[in-house]
């Protein structure tokens, strides 16, 4: 496995050509893995917990996860083209200068990531250790799972993607064995509590929209990591063949453990990492070791690529650290937060979710109409000076969509109010902001000479 170069020029710069030689099927395992994780078990209980029948909460899973996933596999494809990660690529629409607001966004998302898939795998560390009659305090479980994330994410792409391939076919056999004999145990599919459908009205209408929401958010989150692990492919790889397996890395290990969390839900009675993890490991039986070890083990698959991300995020903001030191600051604040934040984490959680997708969805919008908009002819260094108008209407799309459409515990927005507490902010911001540039490229204001490529 090659170590990734450490200074600036990995970022800033295209790729060399020379480097891309990836094989493509690393750009399944790269999407898949990183989902198999305790954190997608919560949202299926979160959703299952929200009173809607067992119809309704699988529509909210299947939409959330399509909403989603099919940005990320949009994004995903302009990888070979850019040769940049994702974030720094947005320059191409928001400017040299304008996308360091998106990338310090992100770097402070990354950190938040990191604390929300620590948790969980930390709490069940503990607990496997505590089996195996080792008395292992939460710190330094937290301590050792960090340890191994930032090693793997300042090594770089190469090793981050290797243990997302090797590790996932571990992760997959040990959460199918773990959730299917769960299942079992429960003897039939359980009712979910409050057995009520969208009859009921608003109320369950804006129920249904929470639970898309907090489902799209965890795989739309994914679009500005998505060229990352894309771009060491070689140029000439079709991006239907990227797109197609991406979307289906995304979408079949979230839908997998959202369903798992779903149809356990009852069971587990909160969408605390405690609950969670107690219930899985009562309903696992024999394999409560196995379902712990994996829950233990998932973080550094998901975290490996995040701290790698992160790093890449706070150098796009023009912060002068070297790679691997970007990734270390990462981890250790996610350190920080994790201690801090483990005895709220459910509601942390939700609300981290649904606050994340008033950013990345008019982000996306943008970069995918700029991109797409120009027929994917962009050349590889072409990008605007300074503050483009892409990223004035990325802040100001973001802005109007939390004022107006936000529905949240600390605010809801006239719009969200009439509605009833239904939140379709994310809905507005992604096709305001994409329509919004379109417009922009259409009109020539951001145009520029550029040759087809193949």
């Amino acid at each position: 496995m090659r170590i990734e170069a450490s200074g600036r020029g990995i970022v800033e710069r295209p790729l060399d050509p020379a480097l891309q030689t990836m094989a493509i099927d690393r750009v399944f395992w790269s999407h898949f893995s990183p989902n198999l994780a305790p954190s997608a078990w919560v949202i299926g209980v979160l959703v299952g917990l929200m009173g809607l029948d067992v119809r309704t909460a699988l529509l909210a899973l299947v939409a959330g996860n399509v909403i989603g996933g099919l940005p990320v596999a949009l994004c995903a494809a302009m990888g070979p083209a850019t040769g940049l990660p994702q974030i720094e690529a947005s320059r191409l629409a928001f400017g040299m200068a304008g996308k360091r607001v998106p990338a310090l966004i992100n770097w402070a998302s990354c950190v938040g990531w990191d604390a929300v898939n620590n948790v969980p795998s930390t709490v069940a560390l503990v607990l496997l250790a505590r089996a195996c009659g080792v008395a292992l305090p939460f710190w330094l479980a937290l301590g050792l799972l960090a340890l191994a994330q930032v090693l793997a994410g300042a090594a770089g792409h190469d090793v981050v993607q290797a243990i997302e391939k090797y590790l996932g076919w571990v992760l997959l056999a040990a959460f199918a064995c773990s959730g299917g004999f769960a299942l079992l145990h429960l003897g039939a599919v359980p009712p979910l509590p409050h057995e009520v459908g969208l009859a009921g009205g608003t109320a369950r209408g804006a129920d249904l929209a929470l639970a898309i929401r907090a489902v799209a958010s965890f795989n739309l989150a994914w679009a500005v990591y998505a060229s990352d692990y894309t771009r060491y492919l070689p140029r000439g790889t079709p991006p239907r063949r990227i797109i197609a397996l991406t979307f289906g890395g995304v979408c079949a290990s979230a839908l997998m453990m959202e369903m798992f969390g779903l149809l356990t839900a009852r069971a587990m009675g909160d969408a605390s990492p405690g609950a969670v993890i107690a219930g899985l490991g009562h309903l696992a039986g024999p394999l409560a070791p196995l379902a712990l070890a994996a829950i233990a083990l998932s973080s550094v698959a998901i975290n490996a690529a995040n701290d790698n991300t992160a790093a890449y995020a706070l150098m796009s903001a023009g912060i002068r650290l070297s790679r691997p030191l970007s990734a270390g600051v990462t981890a250790g604040l996610a350190y920080l937060l994790s201690v801090a934040g483990a005895g709220r984490f459910a509601a942390l959680y939700e609300n981290y979710l649904l606050l994340a997708l008033y950013w990345i969805a008019p982000w996306c919008g943008i970069v995918l109409a700029d991109w797409y908009g120009r027929g994917r002819a962009h050349p590889r260094d072409d990008a605007p000076d300074g503050w483009a108008p892409g990223a004035s209407l990325f802040v100001g799309v973001t802005v109007l969509t939390i004022l107006l459409f936000s529905a949240t515990p600390l605010y809801t927005g006239p719009v969200a109010r009439a509605l009833g507490g239904v939140d379709i902010g994310y809905l507005v911001g992604f096709v305001a902001a994409a329509a919004g540039q379109a417009l922009l490229v259409r009109r020539g204001r951001v145009a520029r000479p550029v040759p087809e490529i193949a």
